[in-house]
């Protein structure tokens, strides 16, 4: 496997994020950049409807993925940057794409937005087909985004395509401390390091069956399973602490629902890190696994998802 962070492009202002934060990535590591853009024929029941002929390639040409390099050698002129367009499905070629690669970088709108990688089957069939880390990036917030994408190419050719602003708050990493994950502390810990900033660590718990009940609660047994789940999430945290020892880490156990309290550290994070566990594929695709699949709808901040067994 040649190391590599690669990028996924659609031509969108999202994908165009997305490569944005995967050249400053990319920087961070020492690793090349590799810009993929995948380009499908128009499907038989929609050719005539976009003025395509079945068998038409959906791009003409390869603009996308070449100017999208020409614009971030502008940006990053010491980093370097290879392109291609490969044809066939994306949901199919970027995670073959991904194998390749150390990392996997894709844009996302998230819940109620139109388009995008996300809340389409390509996104989602990505992220689930995907062995290997992929983060999902937001473009900045304009005014104006209508979703129809027009002329977005063309803001990557004049170089005035919206970047997101290089994030200074901490890694968060949604942590399950009662079954840990060694892939998954390890990117957080190194994201961390990497990225000059602190390390947020969140495990949730849930309340005892009496709070679903409306039972009166019980004080002294809510204190034993708080001191439990922190002493628990401390013992995890424990080995990789004493690694390193420079680095800020705040550790907090709380009980609740993940994605709520996920979702919520997500808007002062520069990267919220969560695991998806590797199932075997069924006939209906594949999944990634509820918390994950809500942080990627509702969270602020760009969304790391770690596959681990």
């Amino acid at each position: 496997m040649s190391r590599t962070v690669t990028a996924g492009l659609d031509g969108s202002r999202e994908s165009l994020a997305a490569a944005a934060w995967a050249a400053r990535e990319a920087t961070l590591r020492g690793l090349p950049l590799r810009l993929v853009h995948v380009r499908e024929t128009v499907p038989l029941m929609q050719a005539p409807f976009i003025g395509g002929e079945t068998g038409q390639w959906s791009e003409p040409s390869d603009r996308i993925p070449r100017e999208a390099a020409e614009l971030l050698l502008r940006r990053h002129p010491g980093l370097d940057i290879s392109w291609e367009q490969l044809d066939g499905r994306p949901s199919e070629i970027l995670p073959e794409a991904a194998e390749e690669s150390d990392l996997l970088v894709l844009g996302s709108r998230g819940l109620g937005s139109l388009g995008g990688f996300l809340l389409g089957s390509v996104g989602q069939a990505v992220v689930a087909r995907t062995e290997r880390p992929v983060v999902l990036v937001r473009a900045p917030e304009t005014g104006d985004d209508d979703g129809d994408g027009d002329g977005e190419a063309d803001a990557a050719a004049s170089g005035t395509a919206a970047e997101p602003p290089a994030a200074t708050g901490p890694v968060v990493l949604g942590l399950d401390a009662n079954a840990p994950d060694d892939a998954l502390i390890a990117f957080a810990f190194e994201a961390a390091v990497r990225g000059g900033t602190s390390l947020r660590v969140v495990h949730s718990w849930n309340l005892p069956p009496y709070f679903a009940y409306g039972l009166p609660p019980d004080p002294e047994l809510n204190a034993q399973l708080a001191d439990g789940e922190a002493r628990t999430l401390a013992g995890v945290l424990e080995p990789w602490l004493r690694e390193h020892p420079s680095l800020d880490v705040v550790a907090e156990a709380r009980p609740g629902k993940a994605v709520d309290q996920l979702v919520d550290a997500s808007r002062d994070a520069s990267l919220l890190v969560v695991g998806r566990r590797i199932r075997r594929a069924t006939p209906f695709g594949g999944r990634i696994g509820s918390v994950a699949h809500a942080v990627l709808h509702h969270a602020a901040a760009p969304v790391a998802v770690i596959p681990h067994r």
